[in-house]
């Protein structure tokens, strides 16, 4: 059993102010995996003080000094890789290969992408006699959830470090292990004191002290709505910058061509990779309603290959994170069902053979009207919604009918087709025919969130804009 009883402030493990501690549950198992201390107010004040004073020095380094500092974190990453992988698999259920594989390819990724952006970075422009600087914004607070937990935190803490920033970072107490392993690659690499601080406990108390504190300069949360909305009411009154990367229901077009199949059997088994716990998720599949059902009998298939078992094996799905998560998931099986919509995979409870452990079967639901809740409520868990579509028009319109805008799936051999609708579609992030980039920009609109993260793109969200007019002499 893990027990992680410190937290890293300041460059030194320090037992927090007021002794608090919770136990955490491995969700393929139902037993107590390890036991976290939760901190308070008190403990946020101190590292909230170590990164302001670690920032005076570390906001002044040059460019060339940050590259090593990160290249010396990429070593120090890549020997840890098993460790980060094996935490992922036990704190939130994935299985090894995806841990072991996506997992930690993702962090990797987003630190390799952030050196390459780092050292071609262009932090100063002129403009006539004016200079433009982008210098970093100060003490960043990092709230991160569970679901993708080495992706949400590399995703923010190497930009932010890139930029000049200090970081205060508060994880989910669901996915605290391999947040606890990053610290350690940190200390290794030799980041000097304060630039990182790392702090456990809940967001209703930490992660509510983070975002009021009046020494925190911006706060960036990856979460529910909810907890979107509740970290920019405590930011208002320092009146901070917020980035928010929130929930999605994001739709799955699948044009009407030869491809239709393959194409509706791959979003399927996509959708349940990581326990069709992924915010970007194409959890609405739209096809042609004139071949729904040769869509139902593509997607049946899929879903009925996908393996479910002990993450530690060779399974495609483990459980979902917590019995919340999995009580959750059931309520909205149940619901799809007394709401209408035919039931063609999965269903409620676990699946057969198996008595214990969060795990829920790969579930599909055909002939879903848009306005039901399933198909308009985020669920966060391996439930895929087929709904049917008369023309491309109505297509785009069902897509674009949502509170959500965080992500969209456009798949079909017309490549020019699939360009014209992904223009159309109000979304922040769109991947053709299974296109992936760590450079593009990542975010979403409406009830998704704001800011961007990823690439370059994410460097500005750590980044205040100055104006010095007069710089160079009158022409």
């Amino acid at each position: 059993m893990r027990e992680y009883l410190k937290f890293y402030i300041d460059g030194q493990w320090l037992a927090p102010l007021e002794p608090k501690t919770t136990q955490t549950i491995n969700p393929a198992t139902e037993a107590v995996s390890g036991v976290i201390a939760l901190g308070s107010p008190a403990d946020v004040d101190k590292a909230v003080a170590a990164a302001r004073k670690a920032f005076v020095s570390w906001s002044q380094t040059t460019r060339e000094q940050r590259v090593a500092v990160l290249e010396r974190i990429l070593v120090e990453y890549r020997k840890r890789a098993a460790d980060l992988g094996a935490a992922v698999t036990e704190e939130m259920g994935a299985p090894a290969g995806l841990a072991n594989g996506f997992h930690v390819a993702l962090g990797e990724g987003h630190l390799t992408t952030a050196i390459a952006v780092l050292k071609d970075f262009k932090f100063e422009e002129q403009h006539g006699a004016t200079l433009i600087a982008r210098e970093p914004i100060g003490v960043c607070g990092m709230i991160t959830p569970w679901n993708w937990p080495i992706n949400q935190v590399t995703v923010k803490v190497f930009p932010a470090l890139a930029a000049g920033c200090t970081v205060v970072l508060k994880p989910s107490q669901e996915s605290h292990f391999s947040a606890h392993i990053l610290a350690e690659i940190f200390a290794a690499a030799g980041l000097p004191p304060g630039v990182f601080n790392l702090i456990q406990g809940k967001g209703s108390v930490v992660g509510h002290a983070m975002a009021a504190h009046p020494g925190i300069d911006m706060m960036s949360i990856t979460g529910s709505e909810a907890a979107g909305i509740e970290v920019a009411k405590a930011a208002a009154s320092t009146v901070k910058r917020v980035c928010q990367e929130l929930g999605g229901k994001s739709a799955f077009i699948v044009l009407d061509d030869a491809r239709l199949a393959e194409n509706v059997a791959g979003a399927t088994s996509g959708m349940m990779i990581n326990s069709g716990q992924t915010c970007s998720a194409g959890s609405r599949l739209l096809v042609p309603a004139a071949r729904m059902d040769e869509a139902i009998a593509a997607a049946r298939a899929a879903a009925a290959a996908v393996s479910v078992g002990d993450p530690r094996t060779e399974v495609a799905m483990g459980p979902v994170v917590s019995k919340n998560q999995y009580n959750e998931i059931q309520r909205y099986i149940e619901l799809g069902i007394s709401e209408g919509a035919q039931l063609i995979a999965g269903g409620p409870g676990r699946p057969e053979g198996i008595g214990k452990g969060f795990f829920v079967k790969p579930t599909v639901f055909a002939r879903v009207r848009n306005s039901m809740k399933i198909a308009r409520e985020e669920i966060f868990g391996p439930v895929l919604v087929i709904i049917g579509y008369r023309d491309i028009d109505e297509a785009v319109a069902i897509a674009n009918d949502s509170d959500f805008g965080l992500a969209g799936y456009v798949n079909g051999a017309d490549l020019e087709q699939c360009r014209a609708v992904a223009r159309r579609l109000r979304t922040g992030w769109i991947s053709m025919n299974g296109g992936f980039d760590f450079n593009a920009p990542f975010g979403g609109y409406k009830r998704s969130g704001n800011g961007r993260e990823w690439g370059e793109f994410g460097f500005h969200e750590y980044l205040e804009v100055k104006a010095i007019l007069g710089y160079a002499p009158a022409a």
